[in-house]
């Protein structure tokens, strides 16, 4: 009966955190976001998914045989695997809003705005 006990668990609330394959699999893809200026809209379209991350990661794993021969295989499944975390849009969110953050600062060569955490 104990793998009945585990049957309907789910991930704890809050952001997910990544492996450090899955971290870096994130942080490529969002990078590219930021270099071309996608920020808004890839925001907009995470904030769509919480509820249809894990089906988004059954469709990244069905059209990997595909994506495989155009990019690396073990980035690609550790994006589809992360994505299958409750937490991993909202992980994903604040970390284009951070990466942004940064590239402004980059083009600017200006000091970034201080949230409310930051003065504290």
């Amino acid at each position: 009966m104990n793998w009945l006990r585990n049957a309907f668990a789910l991930d704890p609330p809050g952001p997910a955190v990544p492996t450090e394959q899955q971290r870096l699999a994130v942080d490529l893809l969002l990078r590219e976001v930021v270099r071309r200026r996608l920020v808004a809209p890839a925001t907009l379209f995470l904030s769509s998914l919480p509820n249809l991350n894990y089906l988004t990661a059954q469709g990244l794993h069905f059209f990997a045989p595909f994506a495989h021969a155009l990019i690396s295989a073990g980035l690609y499944d550790a994006l589809a695997g992360f994505l299958e975390h409750r937490g991993s849009v909202d992980y994903m969110i604040s970390r284009l809003n951070e990466l942004d953050r940064e590239a402004s600062v980059a083009r600017c060569g200006a000091a970034p705005p201080q949230t409310d955490a930051d003065r504290e």
